[in-house]
Formats: C-alpha cells, structure tokens, sequence
C-alpha cells in the first residue's frame, strides 16, 4: 500500500472528516494540559500518551516491565508460632486483641509496599519510562483549526492543525508485531517540518546520540541495590531537509515529511520474574534497525493485521443515535451525558475502549496489565501501580474471556503461577500451611507476604481469587490442555485453604482465621470496631468456588480422585451465605453493623459475581438479600466500584440499574481536584486517581447485560438485562463468547432478539434460553428445537464448528 492508499484509507476510517464514528472515536479540539486528557497507545509491551501539542509536544512512554525495586525476602519465618493465639482470641470473641497480635507479629518483614509509596524501597514501583519532546521551531504563530483523535477502530492517534494557513499532521500508533512507537509527520508545504526531538527521563538515566539516533539508558532503584536495567532509543527518518544528532537531541530542519520510531526493553525475566542481568540496549538497537529498514505502509500494514482481527473479534452497535454527538468532542459528549442528554453511542465507545486498552495494555509473554494498565506518567505510581489482588487485578480481566480476548489473559495465567513458588514459602511461615497463598498486594518481583496493615493486609483469598480466572478459562474454552497444565495451581491454593480452615464454635462450620473482608471493617454488639475475623463471607465464597473447581477439574483430568472425595466433604461444612436481620446477606460469619455503610467495596457478593452461585433462578432468597445489600450500600462509589455494581445489577437482571451505574461512570470528572469515581476527559477511569480496573469492568458489565452463561449448568441467557430506554432497543453484538466454548452473535429490535447464532468451537450440548416463538435450526436447516409460546430453557448437541440459528 503506497502513501496515497494508505492515507485514503485512513480518511475513510474517519480520522479526518468533521464528522466522526461516535462509538470508536475520542475526540478533543486542543491539546492535552493533563495525562487524562492524552490518547493512549499500547501493544502490551510499549505504552505512549499523545498530548498533540503544536508547540512543545509532550509523548508519555511506558514500558510494561519498567519497575524499580526487586526480589526480597519479606515472610516474617516465625509468624507460624503466633497463629494459635491469634485463633484463640478470635474464637473467643476478643477479634481486637487478634488484630493486635496480627499487627505486631503477622505483617510482613521489612518496609513492606511502602505504605503505597514503594518507589524506592525493595518492594518497588511501576514507573514512567520517560519523554519523547518535540520542540517545533515556530513558537511565535498561532494555531488554527486544532483536531486530535484516537481511532479505535484502527489503534491511531490524529492530531492536525494549522499554522499561517499551512496543515500539519501528526500520525502516531504501536505496533504489535514490531514492537515500536511510530509517529509520522506530515506538512501540506514542502520543507514545512523543523523541530528538535529529544527523549528524558527525571532520574536514573543517560541520554546521548549514537550513530544519529538518541539513546536513553539507566538502572532504577532496588532499595539500595542496583536495580533493572532498562534502554530506550529514538530512531528518526526524514524526507527533505536534513537532520542533526547533537547535545542528546536530534534537529530535524525543513523535512517535507519525518518519520520517529522508538523502542525500549528492560532486562526483566518473564519467566522466572527476576533480572536476567542483559543489557538491554542490543535488542533496542536490533528492533529499531530491523524497524527503520521497512517503509512506513510496510510498518504500518503489519500493525493493522495484528491489530484488527483482536479488535473485531467482537462488536456491539446500538441502532439509536443523537444529532450532532459525531461532531462533539469527548469531553463534551461526557458533559452532555451526564445532564440526561441522549448519547446512545456512549456506552457502545465505552465498551469498544475498554477492549482497545486491553489490547494495549495485556501481550503473551509480557507481565499483566497493572493498575494503570501501562500508562502512567508518575515516577510513584499511586498504590505502586502495583497489582492489588483483593479486586483489582482481577477486574483487569473480566473482559477477555466474554469479548473474544482470551487469549491476551495468559500474561495473567502466567503471572499466577509464578506466585506459587513465593507463595509456599509464605503458606509455611505464617501458617505452617502445604500449598499456597498470595494476600492483597503482589508485584512482579513474586511479593506474596501480608501487607504490613493488619487491618487490611491480612485478607488471604487473593491467590485463591485469581484461581477463578484460570477455572473461567477452562469454562469458556474446555482446553483440556490448558486446564492440566494449570491444574496444578490451583490444587496448591485449594490444600492452602484446606489446611487452614478451622472449626467456629457456634455451629461447627470450617471457617479461614485469621482473615478480613478486604479493607472494610465491623461494629461489633459491644462496640468494638475492626476488620480481623475468621470467615468473612467472601473468604468461604471462594472456597466453596475453587474447591468446586478442583473437584471437577479433577473428575475431567481423571486424578485426585480420593483427595477431591475429601474436599467435598470439607465443602459441605463451610459456613454458608446467611442473611441478616435487615434483609442484607452478612459480610461476616455474624450479623454485625457496618463501619462504613457505604463502603466502596462490597465483596460479600463475590457469591453473585464473579462467582455465581447466587442466581436470580436458583437463589431467590438469597437473590433478595444481595438487591437489599446493593440498596443499603447505594449507586455511589469510586470507579471500579461503579463497574463492580453495573455487573452485580446485570447478574440480577435489572438493565435499567445496571445503566444507572454506567451513567454514573461516565460522570466527568476534572483533571484537578477530581471528586468522587467516573471518567476523565479521556475515558480513563478515576477512582480517582486513575485506575484502569473501573475501564475494564465497566465493559464486562456491558457485556453481562447483554449475554450470560453462569449458573451451575451454563444456560447461555439473551439479552438478560437489556435496558428499557429506547436507545437500547434496537441494536446488534457478534463475538461474544461463553462457557461451554460458544460464540454467539445476535441482532434485537423493540427489546427482542429477531435473529441469533450460536457457533460450537468445540461441540457438545449447548444450553439457551430460547426466546418465545424462536426456534433453533442446524447448519443444514435441521430444526434442533421447536419454538414455543414461552421462553424457555432448550439442550441440543452441538458438532464442534458448526453455526446454529436462533430465528
């Protein structure tokens, strides 16, 4: 594809009209004074943030592994020794003086995260890997006609604009395959181009010019010791004019046309999650070499057919449109949103941006997506940008199996099973325990130890949480291949909890101690309040999960026949959901108030999602009580809380909630002095600060309202929280998978599917709710099963790779 194509097929993607496709464009109409206000770019490895200034450009880098600290050794070995005790004062009814002894004995060694701020101690930081800066030469001219726009359907960020009647351009994407930033100039007057480029970093780095391109070297802290290693370098191609390397800058003057390629790479193991001590520097040099020996169409048809086939793997359209929102920038429409102003294609940007940011943000082979995902300016990352595994990292990953993106979870699945050797040493020294165990918060360097807050560090579910994602995996795939290979991880979480669980006196239930419901507390009936306690509800949700889940995994693989035999029993005696006395379902193992009636976190109903053995079909009882908890907590929250509560209200069939909630993530929020959870101006999540995991959820929450497939046998539910408001009435989603390995796309007017298909990746029954007057017919126009005057539950089988009709 020559430039001409290649242009003409970028107008035609929208990237250069007036108009613009208002479900898969942001859109701002001046440059970017804060980072919520850039536009992203990612491919899982290399993170940048487009600001467009025509003046003093500002290109925020990101390197997936950029992460001071390192390796340590943070188990306190003797902790084992305070357990009894500390039991014994919880069985006791004395849960302050156990949450004492947690605080003083069963913390982990050392400076532990740094109380969020772990920069510069052992624990670690994901850090800003630096800046690219583009100083043009003409300071003094006014700009016109300012345009800068990221399109999701082709991964590129456009900014224009115009000086003394002249159209600058500037192109920018990440690629994939060739693993660099690509930023393309162009200038509607020949030799139009003069500026000077240069890459910084704050700390810890070197910048020289090496054989005309810039390299940016150095090695982040490690608490004292030497840290990782990491390079970057900035590769510059010009057409006309000519270009200098000097003074760690390259001057680029009177180009017609001018082409950046920048790559980084840090000396970060993958695979055993240490350093490998390489210098990284060669593999920068090699990938920009390989990189700027190719044309720009070349670089750029390569990224579009690596980036596409992720991206259109699903889609969802609502028919319904808005005058004039395809001419609006994103903060406008955002503003508009929130005033009740319609804006069907708002959601429908939402969800397509949150699949975009994981595709940016989550590559095989590289390490998960953070807290961030991988774009952060910061030097200290808000909470280390670390992975909290008490929702966070979890959220992060809600989306892929559902959207098409299972495959971008394996840095997840991988990360995981890393954690299990750490986490032995830690089950040992604290518990005495076999198998297992990650608390709240983990980085890349394997941290599994407690925090070192008693009152919140001391949840013990974390590993077990992320356990499911590997169990979801194999509901949504059956690869019989994956799930032996990752059996064994989870058999290590599930002896952990096996092994510590112990009997409460009341009524003879097995309960984890210690233990908390993450970061919220209780009011105890003599006033006492605290956060220890033996079995919180969510801890004996996830047993009764991940014991299920290696029962049957078991019963699949043909192994652990009498070790799961065992299980089950120990299953059956764990403390179950109970309600309380005001209609809610208990956050702990007794019906005590709450400290924090409002509290962000309600994981307590990690019963009704993610895991899901609360349904509205099943449970009706116990269906009551979590709509009663949702009601007494109430439709505010941070961000990620919101996204938790639009999935919670999607599992309970209520789309009308669910879409009270999405309003409420959209709700803007400033750059400065930001209040209360929603969206920045770029759609990034604010809890506030920033946190990527509310972009995430708040896509797997869309999809929940449109497909669901839980419950203990899989029936595959149509549009099961369809909001009632008319934009939301006709519309169509293909790719959306579900467990039982199916993919179904289906297309609604006035409320009701008109048409639906059902393909079987690996055959087998298949399980839906038809709807009334539907029928399901083969490939062959067999009829599999007859409509119905109702909507009813229908099984037929399934060959694997066949499409089946709903019409």
């Amino acid at each position: 594809m020559n430039h001409v194509l290649l242009t003409a097929a970028i107008l035609a993607a929208g990237l250069t009209a007036s108009a613009q496709k208002p479900d898969a464009v942001l859109r701002f109409n001046e440059p970017a004074a804060h980072y919520q206000e850039s536009l992203p770019l990612g491919n899982g490895t290399i993170g940048a943030m487009i600001t467009g200034h025509p003046v003093r450009d500002r290109i925020m880098l990101n390197e997936i592994s950029m992460w001071s600290g390192g390796v340590q050794d943070a188990d306190s070995d003797t902790a084992y020794r305070i357990l009894p005790r500390i039991r014994e004062s919880l069985l006791a009814g004395r849960n302050k003086e156990a949450q004492q002894l947690l605080q003083q004995y069963f913390i982990c060694k050392g400076e532990g995260s740094g109380h969020g701020n772990g920069a510069n101690v052992p624990y670690g930081a994901y850090q800003a890997f630096g800046d690219l800066t583009l100083q043009w030469k003409d300071t003094l001219s006014p700009w016109t006609h300012y345009r800068r726009v990221l399109n999701l359907e082709t991964a590129v960020a456009r900014t224009s604009w115009q000086r003394k009647g002249v159209v600058y351009t500037q192109e920018a994407w990440v690629s994939i395959p060739d693993n660099i930033l690509a930023v393309r100039i162009t200038s509607a007057r020949k030799g139009g181009i003069s500026f000077t480029a240069a890459l910084s970093r704050k700390e810890h780095a070197t910048v020289q010019a090496n054989k005309g391109a810039l390299e940016i070297t150095g090695q982040l802290p490690n608490g004292g010791q030497p840290g990782l290693r990491f390079a970057g370098a900035l590769q510059v191609k010009t057409t006309g004019g000519r270009q200098v390397a000097e003074n760690g800058a390259i001057r680029v003057e009177n180009a017609d046309e001018c082409l950046l390629l920048f790559s980084a790479a840090t000396d970060y193991n993958m695979n055993d999650y240490t350093q490998n001590g390489a210098d990284p520097l060669p593999l920068v040099r090699q990938t920009l070499q390989r990189s700027s020996a190719r044309a720009y169409a070349q670089l750029f048809q390569a990224q579009q057919r690596a980036y596409l086939p992720l991206f259109n793997r699903s889609r969802f359209r609502l028919d319904a449109t808005a005058p004039g929102t395809d001419t609006l920038s994103t903060p406008a429409r955002l503003a508009r949103y929130y005033e009740r102003r319609p804006d069907p294609q708002l959601p429908v940007l939402y969800y397509n941006y949150g699949r975009y940011l994981l595709i940016g943000s989550s590559r095989p082979g590289g390490l998960p997506a953070n807290l961030q995902g991988l774009w952060a300016p910061e030097y200290q990352t808000p909470w280390n940008g670390d992975y909290h595994i008490n929702i966070n990292l979890q959220m992060n990953y809600w989306l892929a199996p559902v959207t098409g993106l299972q495959d971008l979870s394996e840095p997840l699945h991988h990360y995981i099973r890393n954690l299990v050797a750490p986490g032995q040493k830690t089950a040992k020294a604290y518990y005495n325990a076999p198998g297992w165990v990650a608390h709240v918060i983990t980085n890349p360097w394997g941290f599994t130890s407690p925090g070192e807050g008693a009152d919140w560090g001391s949840t013990l579910t974390g590993g077990a949480w992320l356990c499911e994602h590997i169990w979801e995996h194999y509901r949504f795939t059956r690869d019989t291949a994956f799930l032996r290979q990752y059996y064994p991880v989870l058999k290590g979480s599930a002896e952990f909890l096996e092994a510590i669980l112990i009997e409460e006196p009341q009524h003879g239930w097995l309960v984890t101690a210690p233990s908390n419901s993450p970061e919220h507390s209780y009011i105890m009936p003599d006033g006492t309040r605290g956060s220890t306690v033996m079995g919180p509800t969510i801890d004996m949700q996830i047993c009764r999960e991940l014991f299920g889940a290696c029962i049957e995994a078991s019963r699949i693989l043909g192994t652990d026949t009498a070790w799961t035999r065992k299980l089950a029993h120990t299953r059956s005696r764990l403390a179950p959901n109970r309600v309380g006395q005001a209609g809610d379902l208990n956050e702990w193992l007794h019906d005590w108030k709450d400290n924090e009636p409002k509290h962000r976190h309600i994981s307590h109903l990690y019963g009704l999602h993610p895991y899901d053995e609360i349904t509205p079909w099943n449970t009706p009882e116990l269906t009551a009580a979590v709509r009663e908890t949702l009601r007494q907590r109430g439709d505010d929250g941070t961000g990620w809380s919101l996204a938790w509560k639009v999935n919670f209200w999607a599992r309970l069939g209520d789309g009308d909630h669910a879409l009270e909630l999405i309003h409420k993530l959209l709700r803007p929020v400033p750059p400065v002095n930001p209040r209360g959870g929603g969206s920045y101006p770029n759609l990034f999540c604010a809890h506030p600060p920033f946190q990527i995991d509310g972009n995430f959820g708040g896509t797997a929450g869309i999809a929940e309202m449109l497909l669901q497939s839980h419950g203990d046998t899989a029936v595959i539910r149509m549009l099961p929280a369809l909001p009632t408001e008319s934009g939301w009435q006709k519309g169509a989603v293909k790719g959306l998978h579900t467990r039982g390995a199916f993919v179904v796309d289906m297309s609604w007017d006035k409320g009701a599917i008109t048409h639906a298909s059902i393909l079987s990746t690996k055959g087998g029954a298949c399980r839906v709710l038809l709807p009334a007057g539907k029928q399901v017919s083969g490939a062959k126009g067999n009829i599999m099963a007859q409509p119905g005057p109702a909507a009813r539950i229908v099984e037929f089988a399934t060959l694997k790779g066949v499409k089946y009709t709903i019409r």
